[in-house]
């Protein structure tokens, strides 16, 4: 039972996968059409299903498959190198959201209190 769920994991990481090249493609269809992709929400539906699907297989398929421990080893360090790479593409799309909406409660004059 439970190896039935380590495949259905690396299944819905191959959907994500999926989805993920199904988003680009609609880009290019977009950009075809003459509108502009957006670019904040470009991560969100393109790179994030992919970066988490490959995550999701590179975690699961090695060890059902009964590849061997380097083979787990190397994919586990690449598991590790993409979970780091979203967090840090996360952290810019929130920023550049942040920076463009603005932040509530907060005005350019409490960024400087003493002057006038």
């Amino acid at each position: 039972m439970l190896q039935l769920m380590d495949w259905s994991v690396v299944a819905m990481g191959g959907l994500l996968i999926l989805v993920a090249l199904g988003g680009r493609w609609w880009e290019r269809v977009k950009a075809r059409k003459g509108a502009g992709p957006v670019r904040g929400t470009r991560f969100f539906w393109a790179w994030f299903p992919l970066l988490l699907g490959l995550g999701m297989i590179g975690g699961n398929l090695p060890r059902l498959l009964h590849a061997s421990h380097a083979v787990v080893m190397t994919l586990d360090t690449l598991n590790l190198v993409l979970a780091v790479t979203t967090v840090v593409l996360v952290l810019r799309v929130a920023r550049h959201f942040l920076q463009g909406r603005g932040r509530p409660g907060f005005t350019s004059d409490d960024a400087n209190p003493g002057r006038p």
